[in-house]
């Protein structure tokens, strides 16, 4: 693995010029990566593992609209879809892709079908770490691993078919191989990632509960919401207040932030930006900083595990949470958003 100098703290990243796409094949020559669920990561990981050349097959309950898109994406009933039970029992890397709730309800079936030298893989530490809550024990005799990449399965895709690939951090959890460390590079490589970065199933999971229901999910919603309504309540039209909230940030900002940081995105702005965004920063920073602590708290004691857990595993839990996205859809705020997005350049002539 090569040393990179992260802010100071050198880590261990692995690469693909380290380790190659070829050198991956060869790993997993023998080997048959049983996909199981075909939601949010399991498209975008089958896909690109098929595309690398990579024997892999899918797992999906028969009759549901997920069956229905594997067969859309080219598997073939019988061939390589099945149930996820055969799938699993197929399988000797079983990727076990469904959703948090889904491990949990259906691990007493996948349980039966890991064979001896196996390799069971997450994408998330989840079931793992919150096993007292989940029941997902796995036994001694797999290898249990997981690669997790930085980005919805949809970003895993679309990266990978542009050339970029995208990052993913990798751990392994039990090693009953001796080999369990360069088959889980080997398909991190094998899904399309960037570099692939050490961490454990347990700094995963809470890293990743906190980015979701802070930065990249639920402060940037609600922070979005808190500017517009203020800029609505003070007169402003819903065209200005979404464009001065979302579409420069989204359009323009970010993008130079991604690019070579919050600093260049700066030095890109006017003054009287840069002068307002450093008075302003650690106002922000200090104001939310006792809501991350509280929500830190949260994920680590595992009661958002528990929390989820017992939402996602209601049977109307689909209809609620459309309803919940049906409200954020149907607010002023995103209709306008949907009004601003069409009269982007590449929308015109395309609106109703």
């Amino acid at each position: 693995m090569a040393k990179i100098n992260f802010g100071g703290v050198e880590e261990e990243v692995v690469t693909r010029d380290e380790f190659s796409l070829e050198k991956a094949r060869e790993v997993l020559k023998d080997e048959v990566v049983a996909v199981l669920g075909y939601g949010v990561q399991g498209p975008a990981q089958a896909m690109n593992m098929r595309d690398n050349g990579i024997k892999v097959i899918v797992g999906q309950r028969e009759g549901t609209k997920n069956w229905d898109k594997a067969m859309a994406d080219g598997w073939v009933p019988g061939e390589t879809l099945f149930s996820v039970e055969e799938a699993a029992e197929k399988g000797t890397v079983v990727q076990y892709l469904l959703s948090d709730a889904g491990q949990r309800s259906q691990w007493s079936k996948i349980v039966e079908n890991l064979n001896e030298g196996d390799m069971l893989y997450f994408s998330h530490g989840f079931s793992v770490t919150f096993k007292d809550d989940t029941g997902v024990i796995p036994p001694p005799h797999v290898d249990v691993a997981l690669v997790a990449p930085k980005g919805s399965g949809r970003s895993v895709r679309t990266n990978f078919l542009d050339g970029s690939g995208i990052n993913a951090s990798f751990a392994v959890h039990q090693d009953a191989t001796g080999k369990a460390k360069e088959r889980t590079i080997a398909l991190g490589i094998a899904i399309g990632a960037g570099y692939l970065f050490p961490t454990t199933f347990q700094n995963e999971v809470y890293s990743d509960l906190t980015g979701e229901r802070g930065v990249l999910m639920g402060a940037l919603a609600g922070v979005m919401e808190a500017q517009y309504n203020e800029l609505r309540k003070n007169g402003h039209s819903p065209s200005e207040a979404f464009n001065e909230t979302v579409e420069e940030l989204t359009q323009s900002l970010i993008r130079l932030v991604g690019q070579n940081g919050m600093d260049w995105m700066y030095a890109n702005c006017s003054t009287t930006a840069q002068r307002g965004a450093l008075d302003w920063k650690n106002k922000f920073r200090d104001a939310v900083a006792p809501v991350f602590s509280d929500l830190y708290k949260s994920v680590t004691s595992g009661d958002e595990a528990r929390i989820t857990l017992e939402a996602n595993s209601k049977p109307d839990y689909r209809e609620k949470l459309d309803k919940e996205l049906a409200a954020i859809r149907d607010s002023e705020m995103w209709q306008t958003g949907a009004a601003v997005r069409s009269l982007r350049p590449e929308n015109w002539g395309k609106r109703d």
